[in-house]
């Protein structure tokens, strides 16, 4: 491993790739290696006339942005550790991630300054407040500007921590997943070399930089094998398909490709020059698989991580990919599928699915007690997931031992909805499950018990509420108001059960409208 951890090795790459564009914005300006490089060091500067020191947390809550990724790249190199959020969380969400991080400096966009000025000193927290928009203004970028394009790498050991990532878990609340130098640089060079990177990559970046698949997966790939980044702020599906005509591998999620199937353009020769696509963050279905197969003659390589691991399987680049799994296990990997006991299970037998290797995370911040609960004696690491190996040794996820839902690719954790479900005047009692979504994988779809006499609520003044205190993406996309709720002898909600009789209601909803 590089001698300064994971930005070392972006340093040597860097140099060698020095005039090259690394990145295109959408005005189609490019930066050359040379120039990242000076701006990232600009940006160290700046966070050391913060005061920052190795090892000090800085919370970014801004949108994607060429200066967002030289925050990060400079978090490394410095020896800060970068905890990127969600531009749509609210502000009784970042009061969690802030209390827990306990940050020296907070980062969000100039309009949320006074809201999140407000947060700090209702926590009494002790961190400074910087600014930065998705053109490049505000407090941090004038600072950056008027810093030196010089910066002598701090030096982190393997083990350093990177960063901390929010994740959801076995509680509503997040947990903070640590991930050192170690594990991204580990697995970033396998990513490389499954995947086929080369500096004569230019790959489609239009994923969201505040998670692993577009902050780690994606720009690491890029940066360090060389390869051209196509940056753009989110997705559309028209101009990602204008863009396929400039790129040679696009990574997405279920739903970009969903959408992509509905423009007319995408044509075997809208995608001549692609040599990959890949999907993750949420299951591909077999049909999205089949479908843009049979529309573009590519099979779409679908591949399995998660925050605290990183990638962890791939169908191959040369060979067969298989619709509805997400392949063998990457190469510095090790992958088994046990019982509850934590037995190593026979091939085509399901169970919980462990992982071991350098991409598994140092354990959750500052919650040694669910640390320990997550991993085996033997040391292997708990996903939560179920699955199951066929005979060739694909990988096949069939469910999620935890309640968590996955829409278009981000996590939600249903607790953490039914508590302010559970909060509303009126409601008795809630249970919150997700259902087959042709455009999200996943809908958030919530069932509402309301007290007795209290038979005035709606579900669109329901979702109004939920919109001012949740990230839309886990506002329930429906809700449903039953007598009650299914439970077992013991009590138990039984979420399989409410799941199908929602599903069967959904269904005949749509049977109405139809008719």
């Amino acid at each position: 491993m590089a001698a300064s951890g994971l930005y070392g090795a972006l340093e040597d790459c860097f140099g060698r790739h020095a005039e090259q564009p690394v990145l295109e914005i959408e005005s189609r300006q490019r930066a050359t290696y040379r120039e990242l490089d000076a701006e990232v060091a600009r940006c160290a500067n700046a966070l050391r006339d913060f005061g920052l020191r190795r090892g000090d947390r800085v919370v970014s809550q801004v949108e994607k942005s060429p200066q967002a990724l030289v925050l990060y790249l400079a978090c490394l190199r410095s020896g800060c550790v970068y905890v990127p959020l969600n531009t749509a969380y609210r502000q009784n969400e970042l009061s969690h991630f802030v209390s827990d991080a306990e940050p020296s400096l907070l980062i969000c966009s100039p309009s949320a300054e006074g809201e999140i000025g407000g947060l700090l000193r209702a926590l009494r927290s002790s961190a400074r407040l910087a600014t930065l928009d998705a053109s490049g203004g505000g407090s941090l970028a004038e600072a950056v500007r008027q810093s030196s394009g010089q910066f002598v790498t701090r030096p982190a050991e393997p083990d350093q921590l990177a960063a901390i990532i929010y994740t959801s878990g076995t509680t509503g609340r997040s947990k903070g997943a640590m991930l050192t130098h170690r594990n991204l640089l580990s697995n970033a060079m396998v990513l490389i070399k499954t995947w086929g990177f080369s500096s004569r990559d230019v790959l489609l970046h239009a994923l969201p930089i505040f998670h692993v698949h577009g902050l780690f997966v994606a720009t690491h790939c890029a940066l360090l094998s060389g390869a051209t980044l196509l940056w753009r702020a989110k997705f559309d599906a028209r101009a990602t398909l204008a863009d396929l005509a400039r790129a040679t591998v696009m990574m997405g999620v279920p739903t970009h490709y969903t959408r992509l199937l509905a423009e007319a353009g995408l044509t075997p020769s809208a995608c001549a020059g692609l040599r990959l696509f890949v999907s993750g963050s949420a299951p591909l279905l077999p049909d999205t698989f089949r479908a843009f197969q049979q529309r573009t003659g590519h099979a779409i390589l679908e591949r399995y991580g998660m925050s605290e691991t990183g990638m962890i399987t791939s169908n191959p680049l040369d060979g067969e990919r298989r619709a509805g799994t997400v392949g063998r296990p990457l190469s510095d990997v090790s992958v088994r599928v046990t019982d509850a006991q934590d037995y190593s299970l026979p091939i085509g037998e399901t169970g919980g699915i462990q992982v071991r290797g350098d991409n598994v995370f140092a354990g959750y911040w500052r919650d040694p007690v669910k640390t320990r609960e997550e991993f085996t004696a033997d040391g292997w690491f708990r996903t939560g997931d179920v699955g199951v190996f066929d005979g060739d040794g694909y990988l096949s996820i069939v469910g999620r031992a935890k309640d968590l839902i996955i829409t278009g690719g981000y996590n939600v954790y249903p607790k953490e909805v039914e508590a302010i479900l559970d909060a509303i005047p009126g409601v008795a009692e809630s249970a919150v499950v997700g259902l087959p979504h042709s455009d999200f994988g996943e809908a958030v779809t919530a069932a509402v018990v309301l007290a007795s006499g209290r038979q005035s609520s709606t579900e669109a003044a329901i979702i109004a509420h939920l919109k001012t205190q949740l990230a839309n993406y886990k506002v329930p996309k429906r809700v449903y108001f039953v007598a009650d709720l299914p439970r077992n002898a013991m009590g138990k909600v039984q979420k399989n059960v409410l799941r199908q009789k929602l599903a069967e209601q959904a269904a005949q909803s749509r049977n109405r409208r139809a008719s």
